[in-house]
């Protein structure tokens, strides 16, 4: 017995002597983790699309955010375009490496809660008292989905009308630009003349959106989000609106995508297109490039038909589910930061997008910002006409069959009424199988 006793306590040694210089040689695991609950900073991964001023906006509040507490540190990583992005993130999901905060494109919103990847914010906003209703009405279309608060609007925008004031002087054409079709059609067929074209128009769903409201037709899909709404009068009127110009020469038509998107930059540049449509996110951008090319910018509403209207665009952070509470509370935190008022007024001023509260609009800061530069209000004002993008889970692949349809429309000369039954049935069978 005693020999059992004396092998035990020399194997209760020998097992205490080995742990200790484990602990030693292994960096003192133990202590590290202690040290990691009791006083390390929560990490966590913010993903985000698009480069250049978008991308030193993102990277600069997160910076701001990282110093100005000591509890969590951000790591922020560009993914591509938003395409990419969303991409990107279901496969991380996926394989349970998701970024527990990212932004996604508000039409692809209620894609992301039905399949799980969303975490209600609803609890957060009630504990804290976050006043929603701060937020502009316009943009809070698509932050729920199924009554839930999933989604805080961030970087948001509406299409607006990007014209070159000082080619529209010289045609002695109003600067302010075209209100109405009428006269924006005027504006394309004046402006057309030695080398320059009144427009140029890469196919862009995002501003087809537009039209077809303004002529009167809603959505793309219709308000109890069953059935396609692509097969109307008003959506053949718009098409033949743009094919009309395009036939005649006053605006030039390009591919959807980058390939049509850098060309258009290099003909506004060069002053080769006088007018074009894009987000308010590329304000700065195009300020930039026209003061850097000797030229005047001026912005304006996407100009009404039948009614005055426009979609809007952009992104909305989200957190994403399946994080453990500390980074629940973490995630919420950078939320906050990243929407609260200082920090929409920054982002509207580095970038052009929306000032998504109505407390950083009425602010000084962005009052005294829109008395300098009056192209950064004109798509606040256009809010009173906006209307978020459809919400259906699908939408990303519908999107995807209007752009490839309205490109052989308008590059190929494909007939509308063929096109547009073609597409409707299309939709419809997505619809049904959501």
């Amino acid at each position: 017995m005693e020999g059992k006793f004396m092998k035990k306590r020399i194997l209760s040694i020998l097992s205490a002597v080995v742990l200790s210089t484990s602990l030693v040689l292994g960096g003192c695991s133990a202590n590290d983790e202690a040290q990691t609950e009791a006083g390390g900073k929560v990490e966590l991964n913010f993903w985000y699309a698009f480069k250049d001023k978008i991308e030193a906006n993102n990277q600069e509040l997160v910076k701001e955010f990282n110093e100005s507490q000591d509890k969590i540190h951000v790591t922020a990583e560009y993914q591509g375009n938003y395409a990419d992005l969303h991409a990107k993130t279901k496969t991380a999901y996926t394989a349970g490496e998701a970024p527990e905060v990212t932004i996604v494109e508000i039409a692809s919103i209620q894609e992301f809660a039905e399949s799980g990847l969303l975490e209600d914010l609803t609890p957060f906003v009630e504990k804290d008292k976050v006043d929603i209703e701060d937020y502009q009405p316009g943009l809070m279309e698509n932050s729920y989905v199924n009554d839930k608060l999933v989604a805080i609007p961030y970087l948001r925008s509406t299409p607006i009308l990007y014209m070159n004031a000082t080619l529209l002087k010289e045609a002695g054409l109003d600067p302010s630009g075209p209100k109405n079709w009428e006269e924006f059609e005027e504006y394309c067929r004046k402006l057309s003349k030695d080398g320059v074209v009144g427009l140029t128009y890469p196919v862009y769903i995002w501003v087809a959106e537009g039209f077809l409201a303004q002529a009167g037709g809603g959505s793309m899909i219709s308000d109890d989000k069953t059935m396609s709404n692509v097969n109307t009068p008003e959506m053949v009127k718009s098409l033949e609106f743009v094919k009309k110009m395009s036939d005649e020469g006053i605006i030039k038509i390009l591919p959807a995508g980058t390939e049509g998107n850098d060309k258009l930059k290099i003909d506004f540049k060069n002053q080769k297109t006088a007018m074009f449509f894009s987000s308010t996110a590329d304000l700065t951008y195009n300020l930039q490039v026209a003061s850097e090319s000797g030229f005047e910018l001026n912005t304006a509403f996407m100009p009404s038909d039948v009614k005055a209207a426009v979609p809007t665009g952009g992104s909305n952070i989200v957190m994403t589910s399946g994080l453990s509470k500390e980074k629940q509370e973490a995630a919420w935190e950078f939320i906050k930061f990243m929407t609260d008022k200082e920090r929409t007024e920054q982002a509207s001023k580095n970038t052009g997008y929306l000032p998504t509260r109505i407390s950083a609009v009425n602010s000084d800061t962005m009052q005294a910002l829109y008395q300098e530069k009056p192209q950064f209000k004109v798509a606040v004002d256009q809010l009173q006409n906006a209307k978020g993008r459809p919400m259906v889970k699908s939408y990303s692949e519908i999107e995807k069959l209007i752009k490839e349809s309205h490109e052989r429309i308008l590059l190929q000369g494909a007939d509308i009424n063929t096109e547009l039954t073609k597409l409707d049935s299309d939709i419809n069978k997505l619809l049904s199988e959501k």
